[in-house]
């Protein structure tokens, strides 16, 4: 797993604390924003937080660049819908001789379960360069039929052979994309993602980017993270851990 911090809205706080001033000031948003000090932004962020006033969080955005992570990670974080996301495509990306996967921990921590994992991850590849190289064939035909040149048979064979050969790859395949969020958006992420009940994967993803987040913008996620953090109480209810994530605190 890789995580980076790609880029950001230039000076966070004030961009959040001059939208917010400007909801209750007869002063421009440029005259808001360049008498605005870091202090006086930060000061403004933390009674934004206190208010619960969270629309001007959405001024600003963070975007990363997620690498070495399953299709089911991918599964789990469009389910995120206010964000962007730009992700590896199966369709045109040729898989064969570039398939890796993702072992659970679980599994790399049992011998007997890693070997029956590898062997069916060694499966999965196979039927997949044999599905391309079958499907492959048959489209150059049909393509060279219809007119087209050997070469451009071949590439618009290939393309169309991926498309279907990869239905038997596994949600271990591996993947990459660009996320971009907002920071209510990513308020609301910590807050589920970081938790101790999140699957593993994308719990590590999330307390990633909130350390990174942490680095660009401290006042901003100084209380990011898990409900037991962010609201002081635990929000599963009876699915509790019982066990809050104090380390998270630290910046």
């Amino acid at each position: 797993m890789k995580v980076n911090l790609l880029c950001h809205t230039p000076n966070p706080e004030k961009t959040i604390a001059a939208a917010a001033r400007l909801c209750y000031s007869n002063s421009g948003a440029d005259e808001l924003f360049e008498g605005m000090t870091d202090e006086k932004a930060c000061d403004y962020v933390a009674m934004l937080e206190k208010l619960g006033h969270e629309s001007p969080l959405e001024h600003v955005t963070f975007t990363f660049t997620i690498e070495g992570v399953s299709r089911a990670f991918l599964a789990q974080i469009t389910r995120h819908r206010i964000a962007s996301f730009s992700v590896q495509s199966q369709r045109y990306v040729n898989k064969e001789g570039h398939f890796e996967f993702i072992v659970p921990p679980s599994i790399m921590e049992n011998e007997e379960a890693l070997a029956e994992y590898n062997k069916i991850m060694e499966t999965c590849s196979e039927s997949y360069r044999k599905l391309t190289e079958i499907l492959k064939k048959q489209a150059t035909e049909e393509f060279i039929t219809e007119g087209k040149k050997g070469e451009d048979a071949q590439k618009l064979a290939e393309k169309k052979a991926i498309e279907d050969a990869r239905f038997v790859l596994p949600n271990a395949c591996d993947t990459k994309m660009i996320v971009t969020m907002n920071v209510r958006s990513l308020r609301n992420f910590f807050r589920l993602r970081c938790c101790s009940r999140a699957q593993w994967e994308i719990r590590a993803v999330a307390d990633e980017m909130l350390r990174l987040c942490r680095q660009e913008a401290p006042s901003l996620f100084a209380h990011a993270g898990p409900s037991c953090i962010s609201e002081g109480r635990c929000s599963e209810g009876k699915m509790s851990c019982g066990k809050p994530r104090t380390e998270l605190m630290v910046k």
